[in-house]
């Protein structure tokens, strides 16, 4: 009842969008090195989420190591697929709740149809440590803790599309992510 309650709720704030929850993923890829894993528990919608493990830096102290606990290309790592109806063409902002813990599990990409755009690379939560978060924010050179309205994917025809996730930051959390076409809204807290 309660994954209802949030779609209702999620429906009624934006009018125009989509709402999926992480554990809904029809496949996975790249999985050698870091994998997306189904955790239950801290208050997720539906009481599962997904998580990218293992997680192995911790701290800013920890040692990063580029294609082993970090991606900054998207695409290369734990990467999650969904299959998505839209009702028509259009550009599309993506918000996601997440789970952060620390400054180090803090960022994912976004692609569509296996290309990754600028628009979907780096997003990045800062506040709202160790709680569930929506965020819809581009980690920047200017802004390390991301710019609003930076985060969407251009949608090129009604239909089925892939909506694709890959780590940035192995521990992020995932719990869901709403498409919508309205640059300004942002989904109610839970």
């Amino acid at each position: 009842m309660l994954v209802l309650v949030f779609l209702l709720v999620t429906a009624a704030a934006f009018p125009e969008s989509i709402s999926v929850e992480a554990e809904s993923f029809v496949s996975q890829e790249r999985t050698t090195v870091r994998k997306w894993e189904q955790k239950s528990g801290l208050g997720a919608s539906g009481g599962v989420y997904l998580q990218a493990l293992p997680d192995t830096r911790l701290t800013h102290d920890d040692k990063l190591i580029s294609g082993e606990n970090f991606s900054d290309k998207p695409g290369l790592m734990a990467v999650v697929s969904y299959r998505v109806k839209f009702p028509k063409a259009g550009r599309y902002y993506i918000w996601v709740r997440a789970y952060s813990s620390g400054p180090e599990d803090n960022g994912i990409h976004v692609g569509l149809n296996g290309e990754w755009p600028a628009s979907g690379q780096r997003m990045q939560w800062c506040e709202g440590k160790s709680k569930w978060t929506w965020a819809s924010k581009q980690r920047t050179a200017a802004n390390h803790c991301g710019e609003p309205g930076k985060i969407w994917l251009d949608v090129p025809s009604a239909g089925k599309h892939t909506i694709q996730f890959s780590m940035r930051e192995d521990g992020f959390r995932f719990d869901s992510f709403i498409l919508t076409t309205d640059p300004e809204s942002k989904p109610p807290e839970q």
